[in-house]
């Protein structure tokens, strides 16, 4: 059998959001390291953050203070941290950062970085939100990173951030392309998409017979105040069903083994990327 022990890190923001960005920044990944160390210390062989883990989720503002959370992947502070600790920890670690492409250009992004510290590649998230309380187009270009699938020491994976979730034609993409499993960075609050977070990753984990592993931060963050983070972070294997599952208020590391051979087993039970019809699909792509 082939197992893969994820884990998947949530938290609360640290720091006052007063502060600078960089001093925001240097707060959460310290905070970030004693999960980390313990991850290693229980065998985690993938890890995975929220979104934008080291700052804020500032998207409720349209400051351009924010701008400054924006760093250089894989050349940055946080993404050489976490490639070294990648290294040393023999632990396959995936990044999601604010990350500046050149003068003016961000994107929301993931890094991953392998087990043996090299730099594997990055995904931008492709669907942005722009609607109250998530004014995201301020802040993120949307990505066309073409869906790309990590062959990493452990196991072939992919990344889908936060607001793509609700596109199901981003998971199809990911599993054509060989992830047998998908992590999904979020900063989500309780209230209109609650009742969605355990519906539409489930269902998607079922209907592309994959594993998908979605993590959510914690707490409130001022001055905004949008909502609670309500956490519950989980693993849901290619039948839909959670296997493993944090709390909606605490930091916590969740670990779980998974075993990736139900990939094979559920796609060979159900068949249906060979029942699919993309042929008779082109309303999907043929435009507005």
């Amino acid at each position: 059998m082939q197992k893969m022990k994820i884990g998947l890190i949530q938290m609360g923001l640290k720091t006052s959001t007063d502060l600078e960005p960089e001093a925001i920044r240097d707060a959460m990944n310290e905070a970030h390291l004693p999960m980390i160390q313990q991850a290693a210390d229980q065998g985690v062989q993938v890890l995975c953050f929220q979104e934008v883990f080291n700052q804020p989720y500032f998207c409720p503002s349209q400051d351009g203070k924010w701008y400054a959370a924006a760093e250089r992947v894989p050349e940055g502070p946080t993404c050489r941290m976490m490639q070294k600790l990648a290294a040393e920890h023999r632990m396959v670690i995936i990044v999601p950062v604010y990350e500046e492409t050149e003068t003016g250009v961000y994107y929301n992004t993931a890094a991953v970085f392998d087990a043996d510290g090299s730099y594997l590649g990055k995904y931008h998230k492709t669907h942005i939100p722009q609607v109250a309380g998530f004014w995201e187009k301020f802040f993120f270009k949307p990505g066309q990173s073409n869906w790309p699938v990590f062959d990493t020491a452990y196991g072939k994976i992919g990344v889908y951030i936060c607001y793509d979730r609700h596109f199901p034609e981003g998971w199809r993409a990911l599993a054509l392309n060989g992830a047998e499993v998908i992590f999904n960075p979020s900063a989500t609050v309780a209230g209109l998409s609650q009742y969605l977070w355990e519906l539409e990753q489930p269902a998607s984990a079922a209907a592309n017979g994959c594993f998908i592993a979605a993590i959510n931060r914690v707490g409130t963050e001022a001055p905004w105040n949008i909502g609670d983070f309500y956490g519950s972070s989980y693993i849901v294997n290619p039948r839909g069903k959670i296997e493993a599952q944090a709390s909606e208020t605490q930091d916590e590391l969740l670990v779980h083994e998974i075993d990736l051979d139900m990939v094979r087993e559920v796609r060979n039970n159900w068949q249906f990327f060979r029942d699919r019809r993309p042929e008779t699909y082109t309303r999907l792509t043929d435009g507005e």
